[in-house]
């Protein structure tokens, strides 16, 4: 390179850095404003559950809460767990079977609908995702009435039933989103090798299929931990009472106690929190499982 194309290339290569300055500055900057607005809605939404939490290690039972304890204490979950302690383990019996009443009618059903070339399958697809926009309230006025005559008020497996029919229509609709990418030379050589239909979707097509199953029985979990409607409607005693119906019930005997009301629901929220923190990476896996073809 002669001295005369050097002169004449520095200055277009000073301009092109300090281009390139100006600009990741301003990446930078964009960056730090993304990740201060990211911040400020995360410690919005997370305000309540701090606040509930501040609120439940007060010592005193009143509304007066500080925005930081000083002096926390324990007595409001002992006094929460002693009372709600029971309704914490029906609510946790309640949402494991639905669960496994849930799966164990989801899967086939969302199999059947993804491999096989049934007439009006794409219609039964479209009429169980219709059947998610029914209000609650309805589908409990019918159970009750279809319950009083099969004696399954006041019971578990009435509210299991109940509850596993709420995260149904969600679990086969993700599943056969899911089985639909599977390839049936898969499916095709187990049966080569002897297997049944039946032995191959055990084997093969349920393994295959863990994300979105885990992904399915924890909505379906969250769905049934949650519920409210079915609790209060399908049970007249305190035979089967949910954390859910405990917590209602609390609240009105205890409503100037909310230490102890506002302990309770941090009791309640843990199972929950821990099992999305737990399943974080299969949920990710599974909804997204049957995207890609």
């Amino acid at each position: 390179m002669t001295p005369t194309t050097a002169a004449r290339t520095a200055p277009g290569t000073a301009r092109g850095a300090a281009r390139g300055t100006v600009q990741g500055t301003a990446r930078r900057a964009h960056g730090a404003w993304n990740t201060a607005a990211a911040l400020l809605i995360l410690a919005v939404l997370l305000f309540p559950v701090y606040w509930m939490l501040v609120t439940a290690l007060q010592p005193s039972s009143g509304i007066d809460v500080d925005w930081f304890p000083t002096d926390p204490g324990l007595d409001s979950f002992r006094k929460a767990l002693d009372s709600q302690g029971g309704s914490l383990l029906t609510s946790l019996g309640v949402a494991l079977g639905a669960v496994a009443v849930c799966l164990a009618l989801a899967a086939p059903a969302a199999y059947g609908l993804a491999q096989f070339s049934l007439r009006g399958g794409q219609a039964v697809v479209f009429t169980t995702l219709i059947t998610q926009m029914v209000p609650g309230i309805v589908i409990a006025n019918a159970l009750y009435s279809a319950y009083a005559e099969l004696r399954l008020v006041n019971s578990y497996l009435g509210l299991i039933l109940a509850d596993a029919s709420l995260g149904l229509p969600f679990s086969i609709v993700l599943l056969r989103a899911f089985m639909v990418s599977i390839p049936g030379e898969v499916v095709e050589a187990a049966l080569v090798d002897g297997a049944n239909r039946f032995t191959a979707f055990v084997r093969v097509v349920l393994p295959m299929s863990r994300n979105a199953l885990i992904t399915a029985g924890l909505f379906t979990f969250l769905f049934a931990w949650s519920d409210f409607m079915f609790a209060l409607t399908l049970n007249t005693t305190d035979d089967v009472k949910p954390v859910t119906l405990g917590i209602y019930q609390f609240v009105g005997a205890h409503v100037s106690d909310w230490g102890a009301v506002m302990a309770t629901a941090v009791l309640s929220a843990v199972p929950a929190a821990v099992l999305l923190v737990v399943a974080q990476k299969y949920i990710a896996a599974g909804i997204t499982g049957g995207s890609v073809k």
